[in-house]
């Protein structure tokens, strides 16, 4: 059975049906493939990674913690960005302290010139925040709009969507991105917003930045799309999301 499970590890890496109906096999087998999977990992490249990272999560491994820690040192970014978000769904305490200084390192990224708002930054502060490492800034105001909304609710009613954005400015908050979501019928659909883009100089005082992404932010608003069953949910950003603690 061995033998046969390092083949599908390594068929990981291979043209897409390849990989996929190794994918399944493996999840198939369960917890038993896990072992020689992990033994697997340095041999496979980014997309084996990637695949295996999924295998991971959909049976349940905890024990695969110290792997998914080292694949933070990936020089693939995405390998970076899903074993991060893997350790916060499979709930490894023991991967706060690294997540952590996968984040500090996120100071060389603003070097690289990687935005806060791109997909690994992203990937990790939504980690520590499942992990109840760090708390998002959430203002009162924006906290009471939350609440007035259904338990199920994917965000805020996008009738406060103007009135949200300021009270996150008011507070500092520099928001990165929002998306729209419909609610029909008890199903949640994510639909379109306004196609509105924008880049912030991320060099400038954070200040400024909290400015930019309010003008920015309250355009959309005057665009986006409303209605009873329209939700919007904005990403937004701490100042020490920017400069974190050592």
């Amino acid at each position: 059975m061995t033998a046969h499970i390092k083949r599908l590890v390594q068929q990981l890496d291979g043209e897409a049906d390849e990989s996929y109906d190794a994918r399944a096999e493996l999840i198939w087998i369960g917890s038993d493939a896990i072992p020689v999977i992990v033994d697997g990992l340095p041999s496979l490249g980014g997309f084996g990674q990637l695949t295996a990272i999924e295998v991971f999560e959909e049976v349940g491994a905890p024990h695969c913690g110290p792997a998914l820690i080292r694949l933070l040192d990936s020089d693939d970014p995405t390998v970076r960005e899903w074993a991060a978000m893997a350790l916060a769904n499979l709930e490894i305490d023991d991967s706060i302290e690294p997540l952590r200084r996968a984040y500090r390192a996120y100071r060389a990224c603003l070097e690289r010139q990687t935005p806060p708002d791109w997909t690994e930054p992203s990937g990790i502060r939504w980690a520590l925040t499942e992990l109840g490492a760090r708390t998002p800034v959430v203002p009162p105001l924006t906290a009471r709009l939350r609440a007035s909304a259904a338990d199920d609710a994917p965000g805020w009613p996008s009738a406060h969507f103007a009135e949200i954005i300021n009270d996150l400015a008011d507070h500092a908050q520099v928001i990165l991105c929002s998306q729209f979501w419909r609610v029909d019928s008890g199903r949640t659909y994510g639909i379109s917003g306004t196609g509105l883009e924008w880049e912030l100089d991320w060099a400038s005082p954070w200040e400024h930045l909290v400015e930019e992404s309010r003008t920015w932010s309250l355009l959309e608003a005057s665009e986006a799309p409303a209605g009873d069953t329209i939700f919007v949910a904005p990403t937004w950003i701490d100042r020490t999301d920017l400069y974190p603690k050592r």
